[in-house]
């Protein structure tokens, strides 16, 4: 046992589970992949400033959960609690908005951070993979995105999600709701900290998941009733589209989501199996993040889905992902012929042929038991009297059938019986 452990709240990723995890990522990138979302990787830290501006001051992200750190050279660093405002600053930094062809629509996966009290489905090291379309102001591409998402979780084979949908207004009719919610809170009974929150976001009151809180919430204003002609039309369009597009949602007037960032559509993917972390991904509109953190104005939309609680949300339905084999040919040497059979091995990998063999100078036995374990299709038993006369044994690990093949047509027989 090693002295060291993996630090609370955090895992490790370790083979076989760790390709479900990596077939999860593959699975809600490629629908991004395929509607021109082009691949972004940001720096794991960033300075502190970028989340306190962009995510929210009042937000527990930036009050109480980001790990930060001082620089020998005095500069304070937060590692990154999510990904947005990164992808942001690094699309302003690199002019992707001067090179015309808006909307600049990326996509990321990376690893994130947050001290939180850790219990299932909520983790200080967590992944995510997220998509942003930076620069258009158009509700088909807020509708796009929850249509991808949908896409994503749809082909992992996921059917107990829900999406839900709601408008938060904009700056200009935003605020008449803000005042009125205040109002509100003002004659409620809340600690000092909610309090101080109210005062600099009303809205993520809304989102505090205390009952006590709650149940002092009925009668809220409802932010509905104060939007604007342009964020109703702009809302019932995004409903329209999604509605087209034979993608169920379901209309939340209390969904603000937890960073101060969003404007008009916000949406949340839900699981109904994962009990009080629920949330397996969610995102909105920012129209005002880019001025937030010192750019232009730049209206923008996106999201990210959990891999971990995607990973749960498929556990928690029973779907067991079809994951194929790492090794297709797994080869066994005998007694002197593992030079040779290493040979055969590397000519089979250079031919796009995925291949490993027996380590360890192990038996006929032992080393089959290797392959067996490996999935391979098949296997290829050499000893040096097969050497001698220019073959290997190709066993078929299905059918168990087995047959010799001279070794300067192993390549080309392997691929044809793949084919």
């Amino acid at each position: 046992m090693s002295t060291f452990k993996a630090p609370k709240g955090t895992y490790d990723l370790i083979p076989p589970y760790s390709a479900k995890y990596l077939a999860v990522r593959d699975a809600i990138s490629a629908p991004l992949r395929k509607a021109g979302y082009g691949y972004i990787e940001t720096p794991g830290f960033e300075d502190v400033n970028l989340f306190a501006r962009g995510v929210g001051e009042s937000t527990d992200i930036v009050t109480k959960e980001m790990f930060t750190l001082t620089t020998k050279g005095g500069t304070n660093l937060a590692l990154r609690p999510e990904g947005t405002a990164s992808v942001l600053r690094a699309a302003l930094e690199a002019s992707l908005h001067k090179q015309g062809n808006l909307p600049a629509k990326l996509w990321y996966s990376g690893s994130y951070y947050r001290y939180e009290r850790p219990q299932k489905g909520r983790y200080r090291h967590f992944s995510q993979v997220g998509a942003e379309a930076i620069g258009s102001e158009d509700p088909a591409l807020d509708a796009e995105l929850i249509i991808l998402a949908d896409e994503a979780y749809r082909t992992l084979g996921l059917s107990n999600f829900r999406i839900l949908l709601n408008s938060l207004g904009d700056k200009e009719c935003r605020p008449v709701y803000r005042e009125a919610l205040q109002t509100f809170l003002r004659g409620l009974d809340l600690d000092e900290e909610t309090v101080r929150r109210a005062d600099i976001n009303p809205l993520r009151v809304l989102d505090d998941k205390r009952p006590e809180v709650q149940k002092q919430l009925v009668g809220a204003p409802v932010l509905r009733d104060y939007l604007c002609d342009a964020c109703k039309a702009y809302h019932e369009e995004v409903r329209a589209l999604i509605t087209a597009a034979g993608v169920v949602f379901e209309d939340d007037e209390k969904l603000v989501r937890g960073l101060d960032y969003y404007t008009r559509t916000t949406f949340e993917f839900v699981h109904d199996g994962l009990g009080a972390q629920s949330a397996v991904g969610g995102g909105g509109r920012y129209d005002g993040l880019s001025e937030m953190i010192g750019g232009p104005a730049l209206p923008s939309v996106g999201w990210a889905l959990g891999v971990d609680r995607t990973v749960l949300a498929l556990e928690a339905e029973g779907i067991e992902l079809d994951i194929p084999a790492t090794t297709t040919v797994f080869a066994v040497a005998l007694g002197e012929a593992k030079s040779a059979v290493f040979g055969l091995v590397t000519q089979l990998r250079k031919a796009g042929v995925a291949a490993d063999m027996s380590y360890g100078g192990k038996g006929l036995k032992g080393a089959m038991k290797d392959a067996n374990r490996s999935g391979a299709r098949f296997a290829i038993v050499a000893g040096e009297r097969d050497l001698a006369e220019g073959v290997v044994q190709l066993k078929d690990m299905e059918s168990g059938e087995q047959s010799p093949v001279p070794v300067t047509e192993l390549v080309d027989t392997v691929r044809a019986r793949l084919a």
